[in-house]
């Protein structure tokens, strides 16, 4: 099953690879890149950054990488605040313990 998810993950990733290499000569960059981007312009309410960020990548690719972007800061907030992963996500979404 694992190796289904991997070879799935691949795929996706190897697609926006050749997306990114098809824009021409402008910088590429990639969808974690991407991500970083436009999360933390949407942090910092920017729409420039925000539309500058969305247009780097796909649509889906985009969603791929802030879903990353969410996973891997749960599970650091979760190790720094020794909470799980559950109960941190839930905490900042203001919503109360299950």
């Amino acid at each position: 099953m694992l190796g289904r998810v991997r070879k799935s993950c691949a795929r996706f990733l190897n697609a926006v690879r050749a997306d990114i290499s098809d824009r021409g000569d402008k910088r590429t960059h990639n969808l974690f890149e991407a991500a970083a981007a436009y999360v933390s312009a949407c942090a910092e309410d920017d729409q420039d950054r925000i539309e500058e960020a969305a247009g780097w990548v796909s649509p889906e690719a985009l969603s791929f990488g802030v879903n990353e972007l969410a996973c891997r800061a749960v599970i650091a907030l979760a190790r720094e605040r020794d909470e799980s992963p559950g109960t941190v996500a839930r905490a900042l979404l203001g919503l109360p313990a299950a």
